[in-house]
């Protein structure tokens, strides 16, 4: 978990936010723009949908309908996008290492993508192979509902690797209205009513000059979402009763273990889900490619997450889109980041054979048989009982055999889709709000992809 009842970068930003609206002052995050309810009260964003869009681009067509600068689209099994012959050079001075470099680069600009729900806040996510001597950036740039845009928002650069340049979100952009969060674009004042109508999406990719080096992007897409907010969400029914059978793996084992990468083990929640879903679909490192962990260590592969997913900005292995870009490092695997409305939506995925990594928030009486409470965990969903119940892999368990847990479904699924909750200490923060990350293969079967596209993912 991300330091489990110590905040997060993110959760810090949340609860003084929170506090803020309560004070009246103004509110830049939407999970918490409104006050609590008064004790008793009927929470007014109880609304059954979960406003949601993603969009991304995949396919030959997709590629060639954006504007090229120095780039072409691939054809093939899985169509990407390649440096074809470099528009320019530019210098880029690494501010995690000092470092000063020369790159070629090239750009390619997506149409602009309308959406169907005005948004509040959106998150982009990438697959893409970035032999060494390259690396990508990945903006967006959006349309209010007034008319006017946003700058172009730096939402990642990004290298599976790490000897080029350090993996970075980048801080401190904001144009008074909106501002990014680590991962997250999101609008400064949701309750004014201003929305974000469209965006473009921009790749630049990198390399070495004199190089015939390239990155290849597959995929490049965003979500879009207006969340309501609320303390509870309205109860589902049971559906699908299935368990999937996915690698067990704990991050507590690790703790101590490469404290450069956000402290070690007790805060690699994410890489050690992502592990477990990689390796469910066959996802496998060589001994080559681990031959930098300690050998008394156990389950290297997780150590390998966590470094391979570690932002050097946000100082942790929590950057959601870094976590799927890493994913889709595995052959033939991609990853996505959205939200879900519900968890007859994770069961749809279930039933298809697709477990899913949720995020959530809570105090440790908001779970039955957790344990611990924590600002921000994420943990692995792969089945449903009888009951309905949640079965999830969590990785916040004390080793590898104690993993497999059970939680009730009205606990769970109100931890995970709500926008608003109390703290430890009584005071008002944000909820994931339904933060999901997909990993599946290229290549699906008809009930995969029939399933991806009930939860609005193509």
């Amino acid at each position: 978990m991300s330091r489990a009842e110590q905040p997060s970068r993110r959760s810090v930003l949340a609860v003084a936010i929170a506090a803020a609206a309560m004070a009246g002052g103004a509110a830049p995050v939407a999970a918490a723009t409104t006050a609590a309810p008064a004790a008793g009260a009927k929470d007014a964003g109880a609304a059954p949908a979960r406003p949601v869009d993603y969009r991304a681009w995949t396919t030959y067509t997709d590629w060639r309908a954006g504007a090229a600068r120095g780039t072409r689209a691939v054809a093939g099994a899985r169509p990407g996008l390649e440096i074809a012959q470099p528009a320019g050079t530019t210098d880029y001075t690494d501010p995690h290492t000092g470092t000063t470099a020369t790159w070629e680069y090239a750009t390619w600009t997506s149409p602009v993508h309308r959406l169907s729900v005005p948004a509040t806040e959106a998150v982009a996510s990438w697959n893409a192979h970035t032999p060494a001597g390259t690396w990508i950036q990945v903006e967006l740039r959006g349309t209010y509902s007034d008319g006017t845009d946003t700058p172009w928002y730096v939402m990642g650069r990004w290298a599976a690797g790490d000897q080029d340049i350090k993996r970075t979100s980048v801080d401190g952009q904001s144009d008074g209205r909106s501002t990014i969060w680590t991962d997250t674009f999101s609008l400064d004042d949701p309750a004014s009513g201003l929305r974000l109508t469209s965006y473009r999406l921009r790749l630049t990719l990198h390399r070495r000059p004199g190089t015939r080096l390239t990155p290849t992007v597959w995929r490049i897409g965003a979500m879009g979402s207006d969340v309501p907010d609320r303390f509870t969400v309205p109860a589902s029914t049971p559906g699908v009763a299935k368990e999937l059978i996915v690698p067990r793996y704990s991050q507590s084992i690790h703790s101590g273990q490469y404290p450069e990468y956000d402290n070690g083990g007790e805060a690699w929640c994410s890489p050690t889900s992502s592990q477990m879903i990689i390796e469910y679909w066959g996802g496998r490192l060589t001994p080559e490619q681990l031959s930098w962990v300690d050998p008394s260590y156990a389950d290297p592969q997780v150590c390998n997450a966590a470094r391979y997913t570690y932002d050097y900005q946000y100082e942790g292995c929590g950057n959601w889109p870094f976590n799927a870009a890493y994913a889709a490092t595995f052959k033939d695997l991609r990853g996505v980041v959205t939200r879900l409305g519900s968890l007859t939506d994770l069961e749809t995925l279930i039933a298809a054979g697709i477990p899913a990594i949720t995020s959530q928030s809570f105090l440790s009486t908001e779970l039955t048989g957790a344990g611990y409470g924590t600002n921000g965990h994420l943990m692995t969903v792969i089945g449903f009982t009888a009951e309905g119940d949640v079965i999830a892999n969590d990785p916040a368990s004390p080793n590898d055999a104690a993993v497999r847990r059970v939680y009730r479904r009205r606990e769970f699924e109100n931890i995970w889709l709500r926008t608003k909750r109390y703290n430890a200490s009584g005071k008002v923060a944000s909820g994931s709000g339904g933060i999901c990350y997909l990993y599946f293969p290229a290549r699906l079967t008809g009930h995969q992809r029939e399933a991806l596209a009930a939860v609005g993912v193509s």
